[in-house]
């Protein structure tokens, strides 16, 4: 039989292991960071160089965000895994998007022209990897699936350019 003192500290490591992974689990989320180009570079780990062309002018924000591609992260606040906050260039940008590791994943980018950090679809753009259309309903827009916006990842750095949309 096990002593009562190593019975109850057994089960306070499983619990801290526990408290451990779920805080593990959920740091995996939502991390934002600037866009650095190094990152990008050979050798530096599972990454995105994305090319994002289509850019109306350099003002206000770009925010570019990777999920899983799963349909429960898909676009939900704080579900996406990293947010790349990079200044708009008119015509186009290149953006590095660090990833955890090879694996499915999607892509969308926001280009907040006003700089209010609010989406407003009268005015600002918005782009997903692979260009998926997007359809309206009487008028609002309604994003695609995840599974037409995802990619398979591969170890070191893929390359992918989306276009920027805005509605007029």
């Amino acid at each position: 039989m096990i002593p009562a003192h190593l019975a109850m500290l057994a089960l306070a490591v499983t619990v801290l292991a526990g408290v451990r992974s779920a805080a593990a689990a959920s740091a995996q989320y939502a991390v934002v960071t600037t866009n650095r180009p190094e990152l990008c570079a050979p050798g530096r780990g599972t990454a995105v160089e994305l090319r994002i062309t289509g850019l109306r002018s350099a003002r206000g924000n770009l925010f570019v965000r990777a999920y899983h591609a799963r349909s429960e992260d898909w676009l939900q606040a704080k579900r996406y895994l990293i947010r790349v906050d990079a200044v708009p260039r008119a015509g186009g940008v290149a953006v590095c998007v660090p990833l955890p590791g090879p694996g499915r994943f999607a892509i969308a980018a926001h280009h907040d022209v006003d700089g209010d950090r609010e989406m407003d679809v009268t005015s600002d753009g918005a782009a997903m990897s692979n260009n998926p259309e997007v359809r309206t309903f009487l008028g609002i827009p309604r994003p695609p699936p995840v599974e037409k916006a995802a990619f398979t990842a591969a170890a070191g750095v893929n390359r992918l350019t989306i276009a920027m949309r805005y509605r007029d």
